[in-house]
């Protein structure tokens, strides 16, 4: 007993209370490649996490080559007006992470992270090596035109043609958004969260993640955009198929190294048990105190058994799922009677969604880097010296080539800096990590708004093409901004309770880059539909040249919109801490939101 209050009173220092509640599920059980109970010694940890980290950095750099310059593909090649070629982009990223839940699902409960990114990764394969043929046939393009100087005569892509490109582009969109989610967790499965060091580790892992995903995007939006620049967009997603190619056979290389979580075959049951046991008891009155509910005895013990989770006083409409209406020991259905663990689980799912939801805006700033900032990079003077010039899709390089050295840096000298003022394995908490990415964010459009508003008055009024250079600030900003929001979410929805769930709830981590990026498709088309005036006058963005639309106003609209959205995320932090604390639990709680 002593030694379990011990250990008890060292994960209320060292975690907390947002993280897990305070209290571990049992280690999930892990095998090798055979399917035997792995060893310790010979699998997982970062060695094992290096192979996956491979794939990761070569999957990255094959579709960051592919999305972040599909808009001038779209409107050069298959001659789709700006508008609906930036609807386009990002119903097409938005897609990639709404097939992540069908991976996430997939590897949970049939096939396991391994099986899932193999599978889905030679489906990915398959888009890029259409993608190729298709942008190298002529039969399969529509006539080519300079729409610059006659934007009548050119024909957008229709039939055929275009089924052909959209049938390769969402085989990508697949085998992209299944393997994503499942990248992400069978590297962090390599590690133990039960082991002191190994849980260091994990938070390492994470950090390591982004600086492979950082490495894969500037080699894409620098080396690779320069290919398709100049030998084609064919050859261009020839490349980004051979990069697919190097990334599986780093994953396969690792195969004897891993340590595989075992698919849990239905992971919703359990939820969907919690929902009807609590609807079909709604008119029950659910007890005061919590030892009263079915497995809700361990609460008031110093320890808790590791194997259940302790009541917390959020949803209690959920609690009464719990409330045992025989006196008798005959078996209730876990249809009508679920325990306190298992409802503490669907209670921490249902917070998630408010954190989630806040990061919805953040990917919408996103989408606007990908479309629109790339445009007005090919508005801008372009030239680096008499006969190099910067592809404006490599814009979005800079901050990755920031991200490279201070990723790095922030693993190696913040996090263990900060680690002695927190007590906090990452540093810094997930959800305060979170925040300062969503306040960053903010500044990004304004940064952007300026910046658009002094490119159009030079051009329109002065005649002067302003230089590339000067819409460097919004991407290094969102740049630094993305390091602390996105690796924040990943962690922090990791570390949830929700075992057997881990590929699925980094799934919808991905989500949010989906609704970011399906927000701004509606955004788009409701601030045309808004700001167009008559029948003669378009909207802010319905116009093909940046010099006539008003980009700028656009992009204050979205600076106002992080904003707000940054205080409402500041209101649900806080609700998540203070609500996932349970009755008897006295915890250092993450109270610097």
């Amino acid at each position: 007993m002593e030694e379990g209050n011990n250990q008890s009173k060292k994960w209320e220092h060292d975690e907390n209370s947002n993280e897990m509640n305070n209290w571990e599920l049992p280690e999930e059980e892990s095998v090798d490649w055979r399917g035997r109970p792995s060893n310790p010694n010979k699998h997982g940890g970062m060695r094992a996490a290096l192979f996956v980290l491979g794939l990761q950095a070569f999957e990255i750099m094959g579709i960051a080559a592919v999305g972040n310059n599909l808009i001038t593909y779209v409107i050069n090649e298959m001659h789709f007006p700006l508008s609906k070629a930036a609807n386009i982009v990002t119903n097409f990223v938005g897609t990639i992470f709404i097939f992540g839940l069908l991976g996430g699902y997939l590897s949970d409960a049939f096939l396991g992270s391994f099986w899932t990114i193999l599978v889905f990764g030679f489906v990915e394969l398959s888009g890029f090596i259409l993608l190729s043929v298709q942008a190298h046939l002529p039969q399969l393009k529509p006539p080519k035109c300079n729409p610059l100087i006659d934007q009548s005569s050119c024909k957008e892509a229709k039939g055929f043609k275009a089924t052909f490109f959209f049938m390769a582009l969402y085989l990508v969109a697949l085998g992209s958004g299944c393997v994503k989610p499942n990248m992400i967790a069978h590297g962090a499965d390599q590690f133990s969260q039960s082991h002191p060091k190994q849980s260091k580790r994990l938070s390492s892992y994470f950090n390591a993640a982004y600086f492979a995903f950082s490495m894969g995007e500037l080699i894409a939006l620098t080396l690779l955009v320069w290919v398709q620049t100049h030998s084609g967009m064919d050859v261009g997603f020839g490349v980004s198929a051979a990069a697919m190619t190097i990334g599986l056979i780093s994953l396969v290389s690792g195969t004897m190294f891993f340590r595989n979580k075992r698919p849990r075959r239905s992971i919703f049951t359990p939820i969907a048990q919690v929902v009807v046991a609590a609807i079909s008891k709604r008119k029950l009155v659910a007890p005061s105190d919590p030892r009263m509910l079915h497995g809700g005895h361990h609460v008031s013990n110093d320890v808790v058994p590791s194997s259940t989770l302790p009541h917390t006083p959020r949803l209690r409409f959920l609690d009464k799922a719990c409330i045992k209406v025989q006196e008798t020991n005959t078996k209730e259905s876990p249809w009508k009677l679920c325990t306190v663990s298992q409802v503490e689980q669907v209670k921490t799912l249902i917070s998630l969604v408010p954190i989630f939801a806040s990061t919805i805006v953040f990917n919408t700033i996103l989408a606007q880097l990908q479309t629109f900032s790339v445009q007005q990079g090919s508005s801008m003077n372009t030239r680096l010296s008499n006969s190099f010039h910067i592809p404006p899709a490599s814009l979005q390089a800079i901050p990755y080539i920031m991200l490279i050295f201070l990723v790095p840096l922030y693993d190696s000298l913040f996090v263990p800096f900060a680690r002695k003022f927190t007590g906090h394995n990452s540093g810094i908490a997930p959800l305060t990590r979170i925040g300062i990415g969503l306040f960053l964010s903010t500044f990004s459009m304004v940064s952007a708004a300026f910046l658009e508003k002094k490119r159009r008055d030079s051009s329109v009024i002065d005649g002067r093409i302003l230089s590339i250079f000067w819409i460097t600030p919004q991407f290094l900003i969102f740049g630094i901004s993305e390091m602390f929001t996105a690796v924040g979410l990943i962690e922090f929805f990791y570390k949830q309770s929700a075992k057997g769930m881990e590929s699925f709830l980094m799934a919808l981590t991905y989500c949010s880059y989906s609704f970011g990026f399906y927000f701004s498709s509606v955004l788009v088309s409701i601030v045309n539909k808004i700001t167009s005036t008559s029948v003669n006058s378009k909207g802010w963005l319905e116009d093909n040249d940046l010099n006539k639309d008003r980009l700028d106003l656009f992009y204050w609209l979205l600076a106002v919109l992080s904003l707000l959205n940054f205080l409402s995320y500041l209101f649900w932090s806080r609700w998540n801490i203070k609500s996932s604390r349970s009755n008897n639990a006295n915890v250092v709680g993450d109270d610097n939101i």
